[in-house]
């Protein structure tokens, strides 16, 4: 018996592992923190960066927001657009996006069903109930390009999501 449960979890394991590189991305549809529905089908002919962070209202989360502001009209340059999704509510990425200055970037809620759009991306962490830290390019055509899981205290390098859009 112990070894049929030993299988299961390892079963279990390999199911929560991120999306392959190469994959055709799930399409979705979230609320941003402005309320309107934003689609990643809607940017098929764009690179899409889906930048997960765990938890609104945190530093390293702020930080990992805070670059996308920064980097956005260099992701134009680079045909793409960035989204933050974590499973926090809309009206709080609402007052979170107006404390942190996000104005361009949409901060997206994948907040009910309940990480549901983490869970297709298989980024995320069941027994804490949050996302995992990471990033995910998804080309015009709507393939996963690259994914990069982060340590949970670890800011994303963001040179290296500019470099893989040049690719």
């Amino acid at each position: 018996m112990k070894k049929d449960l030993t299988l299961k979890k390892e079963v279990m394991k390999m199911s929560d592992e991120p999306i392959k590189v190469g994959s055709q991305a799930p399409d979705f549809a979230l609320k941003n923190h402005k309320g309107e529905e934003i689609k990643l089908s809607d940017y098929r002919g764009k690179k899409v960066i889906l930048s997960f962070h765990p938890m609104a209202w945190t530093g390293v989360c702020q930080t990992q927001m805070e670059l996308l502001e920064k980097n956005r009209l260099a992701f134009r340059d680079r045909n793409a657009v960035a989204l933050g999704i974590s499973v926090d509510s809309v009206p709080s990425k609402k007052a979170w996006a107006a404390e942190i200055g996000i104005e361009d970037t949409d901060l997206l809620s994948d907040f009910w069903p309940h990480g549901e759009v983490a869970k297709k991306f298989g980024v995320f962490k069941e027994d804490d109930g949050i996302a995992e830290r990471a990033n995910i390019i998804i080309d015009e055509e709507g393939m996963v390009q690259f994914v990069k899981v982060y340590p949970i205290n670890e800011v994303p390098d963001f040179s290296e999501i500019l470099q893989e859009l040049e690719d």
